[in-house]
């Protein structure tokens, strides 16, 4: 009978002690807001939450998402691509990287469509022989943009219309505040997909 009473008193505080430690684990996971943050937005834009680096990027784009288009606007009210693009680089990155996605495109070095990091940009040539399109890579494949149908949304690379027309990404080269907005697309600029 000792023996019985022995072990249900193993038992009961083994229990206890897990008891313990997965509510310890709880508020360890709930008490973070980076980790509650990244969960949001990952099940929100679709984005795997480990390949969510940047919360303030995800939070910016979710902030903007459902913005109306309006080519020129740059405010809620309004906003095409390219002052989206730099919208987000202005309040997240305190980097500017020029007012039309050509002039963004010479402000970038070119990077490798598997290569892109959450936070590039993504480029495309609409029905153009010029760069016509501009978005801001979130990861898994998804990027963000002001789509002129729909407004600011996230959307992925692997859709048949963005596959058909992508034409290239690429990352801000020069140091954060320094890019200038003035420089022209060279039409000679080679796709490197």
């Amino acid at each position: 009978m000792n023996t019985k009473k022995l072990v249900a008193g193993m038992l009961f505080i083994g229990l206890c002690l897990v008891s313990q430690a997965q509510s310890t684990k709880t508020k360890t996971t709930s008490s973070d807001p980076d980790n509650l943050a990244k969960e949001y937005f990952s099940q929100i834009m679709g984005v795997a939450s480990n390949a969510m680096a940047n919360t303030k990027l995800y939070q910016f784009v979710y902030e903007w998402v459902g913005t109306p288009y309006r080519l020129g606007g740059d405010s809620k009210k309004g906003i095409d691509c390219s002052k989206f693009s730099l919208a987000v680089y202005e309040n997240v990155f305190n980097t500017t990287i020029g007012y039309n996605s050509r002039n963004q495109y010479a402000n970038v070095k070119q990077v490798r469509k598997n290569d892109l990091q959450p936070g590039d940009l993504v480029f495309f040539k609409i029905r153009s022989r010029q760069i016509t399109h501009v978005g801001v890579y979130l990861g898994d494949d998804k990027f963000a943009h002001a789509s002129s149908s729909r407004g600011v949304m996230v959307s992925n690379l692997n859709e048949a219309y963005w596959k058909r027309y992508y034409y290239n990404g690429g990352r801000p080269i020069e140091e954060p505040g320094t890019m200038t907005a003035n420089a022209e697309l060279d039409d000679d600029n080679k796709n490197l997909n």
